[in-house]
Formats: structure tokens, sequence, C-alpha cells
């Protein structure tokens, strides 16, 4: 019994508009499969998904960790804002696994985020100008991925830009999180954040006089938006913060029994 499959013309031509290509095979042609072809096999016409080079071309490749990082440096002096970022990015790294997402991109979205803020601080924090939207401008010229820079935009209230991927959800959530951390962390005896736990963290949360420039309404709609329960959303930065303590600078220091600690450390993470 032989079976015959007729695409119509007009399919064919609609594959082939939508990047599919079409090829024919019988009894004497060699399938690039290396399948057999029945003795008695009908010409069949066969649709695979087609690359096209020149579409692909068009796609800039994902901006590397290490060309974040030599953005950052060039444009950022201030050590403790580059720790700010370098924390972003470990809360993004730890986020991108809990909801499995793509790690590298997550990280390098958090590393970036605030590479402009130095020299265009944005006291007035106007929509379209200075930080954030000038880093923007400046990356979206050299082929950045829109995700990231949708990202970046919408970690900051002023832009008006939704944040609308987990992506920039988890941006908003962690950004102002960390910095609190880190303050909690730089007012220990000890100066590291081995010594912060989650209870700590909600109890100077509490305190307005503490870390004043952390917007704790941040934290928490950034939580919400994540569907994250506040203790368990502090847990998960807390805990990628403490793997990382050394690289950013929160592994503290040996402390002389007599020494006090510092009163407070003001930190913003929503720089």
């Amino acid at each position: 019994m032989k079976i015959s499959l007729v695409v119509p013309a007009a399919v064919v031509l609609g594959f082939s508009v939508l990047g599919f290509n079409t090829w024919s095979y019988g009894r004497t042609h060699e399938s690039t499969d290396n399948a057999t072809v029945p003795a008695n096999a009908e010409r069949v016409n066969v649709v695979r998904p087609y690359r096209d080079p020149v579409r692909i071309a068009r796609i800039p490749p994902m901006p590397t960790r290490s060309e974040a990082w030599s953005l950052v440096c060039d444009w950022t002096q201030s050590e403790s804002l580059r720790k700010h970022m370098l924390s972003v990015e470990t809360a993004m790294r730890a986020y991108a696994r809990r909801l499995g997402q793509d790690v590298e991109s997550w990280a390098v979205a958090g590393l970036i985020h605030d590479f402009d803020y130095e020299r265009y601080p944005n006291d007035a924090q106007a929509a379209d100008a200075e930080h954030p939207a000038e880093g923007v401008r400046y990356l979206r010229a050299r082929g950045w991925p829109e995700e990231i820079l949708q990202a970046i935009l919408g970690h900051a209230h002023y832009t008006g830009v939704a944040r609308e991927t987990p992506m920039a959800k988890a941006l908003f959530a962690v950004d102002e999180l960390t910095g609190l951390i880190t303050a909690c962390a730089l007012v220990k005896p000890s100066k590291a954040v081995r010594d912060v736990d989650v209870a700590g963290v909600r109890k100077k949360m509490k305190d307005k006089a503490f870390a004043r420039g952390v917007n704790r309404d941040d934290i928490v709609q950034g939580a919400e938006a994540l569907g994250v329960a506040l203790d368990e959303h502090i847990g998960v930065v807390l805990a990628a913060m403490q793997e990382h303590a050394d690289a950013l600078g929160l592994g503290g220091v040996t402390v002389p029994p007599d020494q006090p600690a510092p009163s407070s450390t003001a930190i913003s993470g929503d720089a």
C-alpha cells in the first residue's frame, strides 16, 4: 500500500517566508540524516527549521562579565559603589538559579546597573537624563540586550519604566536590600556579614535612623513583586552575600576586645 503526502504549494511558500526551507527525497535521493529510504517511498516534501545566517549575525552577543566589570572600573572610582554593584551581582546570581533563569545575563545586569551613577548622579531624579538613562543610552548604542537595559531603567522609580520581566523585578528587589545588609555587617564589631542574620536585618529595617539612604518600601515591594515572603527574600540575598563575603569586602576584620562598634553606616542601595 502506498501513502502519498501532498503539501500545497501555498503551505511550502508559507514555511519559506517564515524562515524554513524545504527539500524532497525519493528512491534515488540520499537523506542528509543518513536514514534508510524505503524502496517504494513516494516523493515527500520535508520541512526543517532554517537558520538565516544573516539574521543571526544581527543578534549582538551577550556581554560578558569581564566586559561589564571593565565598564564598572572605567566609570566608577568609588570602592564602596563598586562593592555595591558586586553585591547586587551576587544576589542576582542567587535569584537566577532559584528561578531557573540565565545566571550569567542576570549577573551582568546586576553588575552593570549603577555603572554610570558616579558620572551622572541625577540628584533631580530626571526620568530621561543622567543615571540610569545616560548609562542605558551608552549601552544601547553598543548593542546591549534590551532585557538588561529595561531592567536597569526599571530599578529606579523615577524613570517610569515598568518592571515586567523576572530579571527587572529581581534587580529592583535586591538592590536596596544589599545596601541594608552591607550596613548591618559594617556596624558589627567584626564587620563581617557572617554575623548578620535575618532577624537582625528585620530589626534594622524598623530603625529609620539606620542606613537612611536605604528605601525600606522598595525592599518590601520588591519581595512582593517576586512572590517571595520578606524573611525568605532577606535570607536568599543574605546567604548569597555571606558565600562571597571576601569579594564583597565583608569578610570581617580582627577587632580588639575593647574596640567599640561604629555607630552606623548609611549605604544607599538606590544609587
